[in-house]
């Protein structure tokens, strides 16, 4: 790989078995269904419901060709095929690169910001432009709206997490780029500003943040855990592109409801790292003891990151890998589950281990009152019901791992799946995202020819998508990412690869101004 170190496009669907970490890491696999007519997009989200075995593949950027779509397609994990529901409702656009969230809670997805583009849109003319409202999608029927932002600020670039608070849970924004001109004009914006959405009441508030304020930054990621009790949500971000110089190579926690940034790595120097990337995901596992961090850039460096486990690397959230937290990086523990406050977070807002926290406002004061009474009470959410589509779950059973199975994830393995995007040396998927613990195995079936194309079936939703059976940007590089534990560990043991480790992917031969609400069904 190193003496081809050139951008090519990822046209996998992976996924990562995190009952395996038999190389330090989750094993990766590639081998699930995706033909040439499902689009290799970056910059786009995919949306998780646990209840109904899908992933919904919304927005994104084409990589080289003109947008060929404008449909969100979805990927039936029962049966590994392809479904096509159609173009979103009127007004909804195609964006890319802003900040989504899934909340399976709900059966939602959201979709903050982001840029309309001729790489996202067929019909686009004019320079990207950035986005100011907020799309939400009910999976349950096949819902779409779009609701007012924050303001009329357009916006980019930035994160979004779900918090189970309030009476049906909270999303939090911040970070990224904003053009308050309207003019295109794209300048950072500020990480003490911390946007948050109550989903009931359809209300943003707005909360300045105290602490060790992050540098201004674009293209990181972040994932959201909570005590036991629920008196502290904490934010952990990664990473990111900064404006001027290369990005970062740090680890920050914004912990609610106290608003308080707190830095936990690097400890042994200002400012970051000495492998700064970008455009990298976040995803937490294992009831949020771990946090894997997959793909991403490293403007720095042209050799790959850590090609044994394909760029995947793990942040041990709660400090229970090892007993010294300043050195944050740790091998995957697949048998670890369930968060822990650290010790360098409570020794700020207080409590302990699984809770109890004391410092329960910001410095000045909430600028809302209406902020404290919302994160201080905990959302509690009826079961859902799996929807009356006609798919019925496949029978249960051990999935062979043989080099020549063709099945996909088995139960008890959790599914990270890129679809497609820019990626640098066919290894390091730019995106992933994680969805749940169990899969139900897929029953045997002939595959079809990779130019199938998509055809109606009878048996799909009430709305009718239509379905594709089996078939086999930041031009950067990628760097070395041997974590340094802040002069503690000598240089020989910083890696925590086993020395035998250099398994490839596995079975690889599958080859502008407030709007109002409007919910429109298809």
């Amino acid at each position: 790989m190193d003496t081809d170190p050139g951008n090519d496009t990822n046209s996998w669907l992976v996924w990562h078995d995190l009952d395996n970490a038999a190389v330090g890491m989750p094993q990766i696999h590639a081998n699930l269904s995706k033909n040439s007519s499902i689009p290799s997009v970056h910059g786009g989200a995919l949306w998780a419901d646990n209840v109904n075995y899908r992933l919904f593949l919304f927005g994104g950027e084409f990589y080289s060709d003109n947008p060929t779509t404008s449909s969100m397609m979805s990927y039936d994990i029962w049966y590994d095929q392809w479904d096509d529901f159609g173009p979103p409702a009127a007004g909804i656009q195609r964006v890319s690169y802003g900040a989504s969230t899934s909340v399976m809670e709900r059966g939602e997805g959201y979709y903050y910001g982001g840029y309309l583009s001729n790489a996202s849109m067929p019909d686009w003319n004019g320079p990207p432009r950035a986005t100011s409202n907020l799309v939400r999608y009910k999976m349950d029927g096949n819902l779409w709206t779009k609701l007012a932002g924050p303001d009329d600020i357009r916006r980019a670039e930035g994160v979004m997490t779900f918090i189970p608070a309030s009476d049906g849970g909270m999303l939090v924004y911040f970070g990224g780029v904003q053009d308050p001109d309207r003019n295109g004009t794209m300048i950072p914006q500020p990480m003490d500003q911390i946007f948050i959405y109550d989903i009931i009441s359809n209300k943003w508030h707005v909360q300045e943040a105290n602490g060790t304020i992050p540098e201004h930054r674009r293209k990181f990621c972040a994932g959201a855990v909570w005590s036991k009790d629920r008196s502290s949500y904490n934010i952990y971000l990664n990473a990111g592109l900064g404006f001027g110089g290369p990005g970062f190579d740090d680890v920050y926690v914004l912990s609610l409801p106290s608003f308080t940034w707190i830095k936990i790595y690097p400890l042994d120097r200002n400012g970051t790292g000495q492998y700064p990337s970008h455009s990298l995901s976040c995803n937490i596992v294992n009831e949020g003891s771990q946090m894997l961090t997959i793909g991403g850039s490293f403007p720095n460096d042209s050799t790959c990151d850590y090609e044994q486990v394909w760029g995947v690397h793990n942040v041990d959230l709660g400090n229970r890998i090892k007993g010294n937290f300043q050195k944050v990086w740790a091998e995957y523990i697949p048998t670890l589950f369930g968060y822990k406050v650290p010790g360098l977070v409570t020794s700020v807002i207080g409590g302990t281990k699984d809770g109890s926290a004391t410092k329960m406002t910001p410095d000045a004061g909430f600028a809302d009152h209406d902020i404290g009474i919302l994160l201080g009470m905990k959302a509690v959410f009826p079961a859902r019901t799996r929807a009356n589509d006609g798919r019925t779950a496949p029978a249960t059973g051990t999935v062979s791992k043989t080099p020549g199975s063709k099945s996909g994830p088995s139960g008890g393995a959790i599914i990270g799946i890129a679809v497609g995007g820019s990626v640098v040396l066919l290894s390091l998927l730019v995106g992933l995202w994680l969805l749940i613990r169990k899969r139900k195995r897929k029953p045997n079936a002939q595959p079809v020819a990779p130019t199938e194309p998509l055809v109606p079936t009878p048996h799909i939703l009430p709305f009718s998508p239509y379905h594709s059976t089996q078939s086999p940007d930041s031009g950067q590089y990628m760097s070395p990412r041997t974590r340094e534990g802040d002069g503690e560990v000598p240089v020989h043991n910083r890696d925590w690869r086993s020395a035998s480790a250099s398994s490839p992917p596995s079975e690889m031969d599958g080859q502008d101004l407030r709007i109002a609400e409007l919910d429109v069904e298809n």
